[in-house]
């Protein structure tokens, strides 16, 4: 199954694109060529312009408080193992502690590495860094894997903290909903959302052999869904024919 994910808020939308790049980093930091951490250095970049926002932290600690008292109110009831709860809300607390005990936005140590900042200057120019632009970096790329690994690894201890709370509120968001088979009859597919909950992230499972791609639109009032299917043209055309899927509401 192919999983399609969409935000119904920009909050959310940029908790994604983040876990999307911290996924990203922690693959080539564990390469050794030099063109793959060329990349992850690009990567990083990436991350601090989504990070440098200034509600950025604040968000990811307020998504995590709640969580918190949200949790502890289930305290007592006979549903709930108290163990497994102990240990979710242990998991938040230590990532509220190290997120708020990070000083700054995430990544602003790297800002004073100079090093780094003339790469980042260049980075975003096509061919900008090339040998005789920025000879230094050549020729770090020309040091051994260990030695590059062992600079990254440094350089990416800063993100850490908000890596660690973005995948955690993530997972709970996705654990909070459950998954249904539904129909598109002709390709579309609409479904008016229930008042008085709010929902902030839709799943998408789809069979990869039917050959469709979901368009999603949504808000908290509604959510459609519509199937295309790449023609011989090389663009996207309306399937037009009844399919399936599993849909899964998160809030």
């Amino acid at each position: 199954m192919i999983l399609y994910e969409y935000p119904f808020n920009e909050r959310v939308r940029t908790y994604l694109r983040l876990e999307h790049l911290f996924t990203r980093l922690s693959e080539l930091v564990t390469r050794s060529d030099a063109l793959d951490h060329h990349f992850a250095i690009q990567t990083i970049f990436e991350i601090m312009d989504v990070a440098a926002r200034a509600d950025m932290k604040s968000d990811v600690l307020k998504d995590i408080d709640r969580h918190r008292i949200q949790l502890n109110g289930y305290r007592g009831n006979p549903a709930i193992s108290e163990r497994v709860l102990d240990e979710v809300i242990g998991q938040l607390d230590a990532s509220f502690s190290e997120l708020s005990g990070a000083t700054g936005k995430t990544g602003q140590s790297l800002t004073d590495n100079d090093w780094l900042m003339a790469i980042r200057s260049r980075i975003g120019i096509p061919g900008g860094t090339c040998e005789f632009d920025l000879p230094g970096y050549f020729h770090w790329q020309h040091q051994s894997a260990s030695l590059r690994q062992a600079d990254l690894q440094r350089w990416v201890q800063p993100l850490a903290p908000l890596a660690e709370a973005i995948m955690l509120l993530l997972k709970m968001m996705r654990d909070s909903g459950s998954p249904h088979k539904v129909v598109a009859p002709g390709g579309q597919f609409q479904q008016n959302l229930p008042q008085g909950r709010t929902y902030q992230l839709l799943r998408l499972a789809i069979d990869p052999r039917l050959g469709l791609i979901p368009e999603i639109s949504g808000n908290r009032l509604m959510l459609s869904v519509r199937l295309l299917r790449l023609g011989v043209d090389e663009r996207l055309h309306p399937a037009g024919e009844d399919a399936s899927f599993e849909l899964t509401l998160c809030s």
